[in-house]
């Protein structure tokens, strides 16, 4: 049996990089996309060491149309063939309100977190002559109750939420798409460690994710042949009553 194929857009931090470790445990060979490069993070680089699966990076410019129009051709080019899964992980985050929103900031934010997704996911389609890939979008848990934090962020994201539904619609039996919508998982430097326990403990679940969490979800949808169209929440439950604002708002010092 050939080994499955997976493209992971910013997959080489964070939690991109704990979604390409996990299916590179599931066997998955990797084409690791990436924007500024550096060392892949300590928990994807022992997966790859401990599997040994093939691995390749990408770099590309999600910004930049014609750099992500490249990115499924160089893939099947270096691979020899489509990938059967692709995690569309890479997003552009910025902090601002409404009253600090430009066309051009907001233009960015969609090519990056919109754009580029759903024209990838078109690419890939149309790439695969043979089986049915699945595509899986990251999203964020914030979709189903708006915050006007990071105004920007917070519509490119629920523009991609809204893509998965309908481009699950549009490829039919052609492609699976389905989404996972993290809640807080991995705190910046913007949050104190008191502070994220404080969120932790205001979670139905008394807890917030992991990114392995993340990526447990990730790899399931990627052999759940008979979902598409579905997000999954992997919040602590976060998503089931309003916050009012973006996590690093709550529960400061």
């Amino acid at each position: 049996m050939t080994q499955k194929l997976a493209l992971v857009t910013g997959g080489i931090h964070r939690v991109g990089a704990a979604i390409a470790a996990r299916l590179a445990r599931e066997g998955y060979a990797l084409a690791l996309h990436h924007h500024s490069g550096g060392d892949t993070d300590p928990v994807l680089a022992e997966a790859l060491a401990e599997t040994g699966v093939e691995s390749h990076r990408f770099a590309a410019d999600l910004a930049d149309p014609g750099a992500v129009d490249g990115l499924i051709p160089a893939v099947v080019e270096t691979f020899g063939r489509a990938p059967d899964l692709l995690v569309n992980n890479a997003a552009l985050f910025a902090e601002g309100g409404w009253d600090d929103l430009s066309a051009a900031a907001l233009g960015t934010m969609m090519q990056i977190n919109l754009s580029a997704p759903v024209m990838l996911a078109k690419a890939l389609v149309a790439a695969s002559a043979d089986g049915r890939p699945a595509i899986v979008n990251i999203v964020d848990q914030r979709v189903v109750h708006p915050v006007p934090d990071q105004i920007a962020y917070s519509l490119s994201k629920s523009a991609l939420w809204q893509a998965t539904a309908t481009l699950a619609v549009a490829f039919g039996g052609r492609a699976r798409v389905n989404a996972v919508a993290p809640g807080l998982t991995m705190a910046t430097g913007d949050y104190s460690a008191a502070q994220v326990g404080r969120l932790a403990k205001r979670m139905p679940l008394g807890a917030l994710p992991t990114p392995a969490e993340i990526a447990d979800a990730v790899a399931w949808l990627a052999r759940a042949e008979a979902v598409t169209g579905q997000t999954i929440f992997v919040d602590g439950g976060a998503h089931l009553a309003p916050l009012g604002r973006d996590f690093v708002a709550l529960e400061r010092d």
